[in-house]
């Protein structure tokens, strides 16, 4: 199943089950639905289907206002940096509503333009720019089990969060690999556990870390957000080399705050960061998105030493 299809259909079917929420934004039960992430939504008894005016700062503020008033919303947003306009809301507007501790839901779902060949607005693909601002929980999905592990438990529940889906992966098939640790804000997940090598892979870089082919742990961050890393730390004490792999254009990357605390607590043998290399302004105009790896230069680094 294609990765969009089978993000839509786990959305659809928490709206429809689900009483008295309000799902809003542009053309999102119109036209291509957002290239087919809104298609065909539905919801509950009480519910409310909106399609919004062009008006991000407004509409970003309209699911803090409904919080208050304890109704549960998600506002659908067609591509991650139209949420810069919104930035007041996101920081002044969270941080007064987040002390009142509302019981209502708000999730804001941009998608992350990170195709390729867009230009200005796929210069913005860091989704943990967004989130550390103001300390917002926030989360990425690029594979199946990812899906089925946030949506259910973050798509609609108390408090604020924003949740990023990679424009890059509409159209390909979805990942279909079993995790086998998930901790418990859903922010870690581990899919394979190896003996040569420890593969981190933040933003939404998953789908280049599964491509590595040693015999590796894997590991997917899907949150900036404090997260507890002992259980990275712990498998790397005993495979002593590193692999990261950020696919985020920001200068500021999660995995440089990892990579910190990973020299500090265990001795690495060897550690491969792989990110991405933008030369002058070339990240400002159409460009191919796809980091490109040498995946045989990082098997000959694992095998030295």
């Amino acid at each position: 199943m294609k990765y969009i299809q089978y993000i839509n259909e786990s959305i659809v079917k928490k709206t429809s089950e689900t009483k008295d929420l309000v799902l809003y934004g542009q053309n999102i039960a119109a036209g291509s639905c957002l290239s087919g992430l809104t298609k065909g939504l539905k919801v509950g008894k009480g519910g409310l289907i909106i399609n919004a005016t062009n008006s991000e700062n407004t509409l970003a503020g309209l699911g803090f206002g409904m919080m208050l008033n304890g109704v549960s919303s998600i506002f659908f947003m067609k591509q991650l940096d139209f949420l810069l306009l919104g930035i007041d809301q996101l920081v002044h507007s969270y941080n007064f509503i987040r002390r009142k501790n509302p019981t209502a839901s708000y999730t804001i779902m941009p998608i992350i333009s990170d195709l390729g060949w867009h230009g200005l607005q796929s210069s913005f693909n860091n989704f943990g720019d967004l989130c550390s601002i103001a300390r917002i929980p926030g989360f990425t999905i690029t594979s199946k089990a990812e899906a089925d592990e946030i949506l259910n438990k973050h798509l609609i529940s108390p408090g604020f969060r924003i949740i990023g889906v990679p424009q890059r992966l509409f159209g390909q098939e979805i990942l279909d690999l079993p995790a086998i640790f998930v901790n418990d804000e859903k922010n870690l997940f581990q899919f394979k556990k190896g003996k040569r090598a420890t593969i981190v892979c933040f933003n939404c870089s998953l789908p280049y870390g599964v491509k590595v082919p040693v015999d590796a742990s894997l590991f997917s961050v899907t949150s900036v957000t404090p997260i507890n890393w002992d259980k990275i730390i712990e498998d790397l004490k005993k495979t002593k080399k590193l692999v990261i792999i950020d696919d985020s254009k920001s200068e500021n990357l999660s995995c440089d705050n990892f990579l910190a605390t990973a020299l500090q607590k265990c001795k690495i043998d060897k550690h491969i960061v792989i990110k991405r290399e933008i030369k002058g302004n070339d990240w400002l105009f159409p460009n191919l998105d796809e980091l490109q790896i040498n995946y045989e230069n990082i098997i000959k680094t694992l095998s030295q030493g």
